[in-house]
């Protein structure tokens, strides 16, 4: 038999998983400190809820996971966290609003491969659902800032809204079937230059006048710690926003207006933001969201329903904090005990009882092959115990970071990795 993985997945060894789960565990942190609860839906939904029209809609069939269960049910693998949370919201009318909550969890899609692209991935959604506040709004931006703060990652949080650049194309005068498309083109500014979203908007059949007044109307970038002068729908909602992230005490020269912005998908209805490395050496988006006011409701049937949410991506993070060259580890131990034909195992117990990741030699290595070991795994700390230990009821204890060697009692010991580990965190 070949051995071989299903393409577009991938296995992550310890190195890696163990760096993907400190990920998770700081933002769930953040998560919780903001408010949000956790939520937890099936991997696996019915077919036609994820194909909804206000689901995905037609083009998402193509990319879908389908498959039909004993009871000749069609099923599929969900694409996305947000179809089954307003799944959740539909079978569940007496939450209580706002209702926020965090999900974190794979998704499925059939689609093309490339690097940063798989067919299995991790999303880490945060929503707020029952406020039409910007406050909701801005509280995530504010939880975004402090997530990467948190994972040591310096960020800007790129932010507009789509009725600034709805309003826009009205003014100049796109016919109202090429607004969308003229949006998604416009999107693409800071990507290809103004040059090629010109080529581009041309083909659409606008008139050259249009584009120019399409260009001369639009605001220019401008960090929010400044005045903004936006004279088109969706302002005042800028603006309340732009004060709500000051009573929040918001670090607003990582906070930046870009009018062009405008997401790839057609669901967001208000705000929307972006967020990348501030030194831009890693180009891909590690968050982004907005504010959905239509879809839910759409979905569900019940009118409108203000939403507002925003979706971490586990890979680019993870990706990223390779990039800035966060250590790695080939395992969680922090202290590896090598024994020396004596019995240790009440010594690791008593190490595990004080909350130290702990785990022993079984094979019967030599202590040099042992403290190889213990170095290639990346584990900080090795205990040593041979008759001579045992007799005094002592341990030698070596720091494998620095080399530093003491003999002391196990208190002292557990006492020290203790130390150690809580300033390293």
């Amino acid at each position: 038999m070949k051995l071989t993985l299903s393409k577009g997945t991938k296995d992550y060894l310890p190195e890696e998983q163990i760096v993907r789960e400190r990920i998770k565990s700081s933002l769930v942190k953040v998560f919780e400190r903001f408010g949000f609860s956790p939520l937890e839906t099936p991997i696996i939904e019915m077919r036609d809820v994820l194909a909804s029209k206000y689901a995905g809609g037609a083009e998402i069939l193509k990319e879908m996971f389908t498959l039909t269960d004993q009871g000749k049910r069609e099923l599929a693998l969900r694409y996305d966290l947000t179809v089954p949370f307003a799944r959740v919201v539909g079978m569940n009318p007496n939450l209580r609003l706002p209702f926020k909550r965090y999900e974190i969890g794979k998704v499925f899609r059939d689609g093309p491969i490339k690097l940063g692209r798989y067919r299995e991935f991790t999303q880490c959604d945060v929503d707020t659902i029952g406020s039409k506040s910007m406050l909701a709004d801005a509280e995530l931006i504010a939880l975004a800032l402090s997530a990467f703060n948190e994972l040591g990652l310096d960020v800007e949080i790129e932010v507009n809204n789509r009725k600034v650049l709805s309003s826009i194309m009205r003014k100049a005068g796109v016919p109202a079937k090429l607004i969308s498309k003229s949006i998604l083109v416009v999107d693409k500014l800071e990507k290809v230059g103004i040059d090629e979203v010109r080529k581009e908007l041309g083909s659409l059949d606008l008139k050259e006048s249009v584009v120019d007044s399409i260009f001369d109307s639009m605001p220019k970038s401008s960090y929010f710690s400044s005045k903004l002068s936006i004279p088109f729908e969706g302002a005042d909602e800028i603006e309340s926003l732009n004060s709500y992230l000051r009573s929040l005490n918001v670090d607003m020269k990582k906070v930046k207006f870009v009018p062009s912005l405008a997401r790839g998908l057609e669901i967001y209805t208000g705000t929307i933001f972006e967020v990348f490395l501030k030194d831009k050496s890693f180009t891909s988006a590690l968050a982004a969201g907005g504010r959905y006011d239509d879809i839910i409701g759409k979905f569900i049937g019940k009118g409108e329903v203000p939403a507002v949410g925003i979706s971490f991506g586990l890979d680019a993070v993870f990706d990223a904090l390779k990039l800035k060259g966060i250590k790695m580890n080939n395992s969680v131990v922090q202290a590896y005990i090598i024994p020396i034909k004596v019995d240790c195992l009440n010594i690791l117990s008593r190490l595990r009882s004080e909350g130290i990741c702990t785990d022993i030699d079984q094979i019967g290595r030599s202590p040099s092959k042992n403290l190889d070991f213990a170095n290639k795994e990346g584990i900080p700390f090795v205990v040593i115990v041979g008759q001579k230990e045992k007799d005094k009821d002592i341990v030698k204890l070596k720091n494998m970071v620095s080399g530093e060697e003491s003999e002391l009692s196990l208190e002292k010991a557990a006492e020290k990795i203790k130390s150690y580990l809580a300033k390293s965190l």
